[in-house]
């Protein structure tokens, strides 16, 4: 009997040593963002501030495959940094073998968007992470469930405490961390950013103009992506963000299969409608379009010169949807790639800090 008590009290300490904290304490550090100097500030709001401890622990709850239903799944899963932190498949797979409809976005420059999703359907970064752990033909788990087995892990009770305190872990802390995280992913460091600079009269080094020099077709991609007369692409993909923020019908059917931001507003004048996406690292974030229907930028440039399909709520600044496009030439297509390929930012896809931590 005497051995019997002395074994359940050993487990009884046992468990609570196990359930304990370590020696932690809450005073969360400011994380100072690496804003490129051309780039405008980036909105932080109010009751989710950027700390070392947030952003870490966004990190690691990022490629936490705990968050879905078998286990085997995490948001790195769909967004693999080689691709731009997009799929480089035309639909990702969920757990349970279920296929989803639309091209998973690439995860780049999020913190100065306002709002998530081809159709728009989150309002803010926290309310983007909460979708796809519960979705069922993604993660297909419950925040529930999610939450009561990370909070098994000593090391993820500290760093939830490290970076939130007494709020504890639920998943309105857990999706401030990856929504953190996701605002450190900034990409302003590629030939457009010089190229950028050169066009806006923005001084750049020495090093910066020889290879603005050294990339003249590029330069010339550029000016027709501008012109009006040219790609007039700028409409909808411009300033250092290489996006307007809105929804555009750019062209792709006569007809819908996906209602897109129509879903989400029940107005029909929003048929067909997607979130118009950036253009940084574009040429790694194939294939294209919210149904990933091109497999190439040359396809996407193809359809923008031939092969626009007119409907009642096609973007009207898609001037020459008459003539099926702007119809540029193999030539001027070939300097538009050129262009596009300059957007390519190797120091954001390598980035240690938004690799899988070890």
């Amino acid at each position: 009997m005497k051995y019997i008590l002395i074994s359940i009290l050993f487990i009884v300490f046992a468990v609570v040593i196990a359930c304990k904290k370590d020696n932690v304490v809450y005073e969360p550090t400011p994380y100072e963002l690496k804003i490129p100097s051309h780039f405008p500030d980036m909105p932080i709001p109010e009751d989710n501030p950027m700390t070392v401890e947030g952003v870490a622990l966004g990190r690691k709850l990022f490629y936490e495959k705990k968050l879905s239903g078998d286990n085997t799944m995490s948001c790195g899963t769909c967004h693999a940094p080689q691709a731009a932190f997009s799929d480089p498949n035309q639909f990702s797979t969920g757990i349970d073998g279920s296929v989803g409809t639309r091209n998973a976005m690439a995860l780049i420059n999020l913190g100065w968007d306002s709002f998530y999703f081809w159709d728009g359907r989150a309002k803010t970064l926290e309310d983007l992470v909460l979708e796809p752990v519960v979705n069922p033909i993604e993660m297909h788990e419950d925040w529930s469930n999610a939450i009561a087995e990370i909070s098994q892990d000593v090391e993820y009770r500290n760093m939830f405490y490290r970076a939130y305190g007494d709020e504890g872990i639920t998943k309105f802390t857990a999706a401030k961390a990856i929504a953190q995280f996701l605002r450190t992913m900034i990409s302003g460091n590629s030939n457009f950013d010089i190229i950028y600079k050169v066009f806006n009269g923005i001084p750049v080094s020495a090093e910066e103009m020889a290879i603005y020099n050294s990339i003249p077709e590029a330069v010339a991609g550029y000016d027709l992506f501008q012109s009006l007369n040219g790609a007039d692409c700028f409409h909808c993909h411009n300033g250092p963000l290489m996006r307007v923020s809105k929804f555009s019908n750019n062209g792709l059917d006569a007809t819908f299969t996906d209602m897109g931001r129509a879903d989400v507003t029940g107005d029909m004048n929003d048929a067909g409608k997607f979130k118009v996406p950036t253009l940084r690292n574009i040429a790694l974030s194939g294939p294209y379009m919210h149904d990933g229907r091109f497999q190439t930028l040359d396809e996407v440039l193809l359809h923008y010169s031939f092969n626009i399909q007119t409907s009642p709520t096609l973007d009207p600044l898609i001037e020459f949807a008459s003539q099926g496009g702007v119809q540029l030439d193999q030539q001027q297509r070939d300097l538009v790639k050129a262009f596009l390929e300059t957007m390519t930012d190797y120091e954001f896809i390598n980035n240690p800090d938004f690799q899988e931590p070890q």
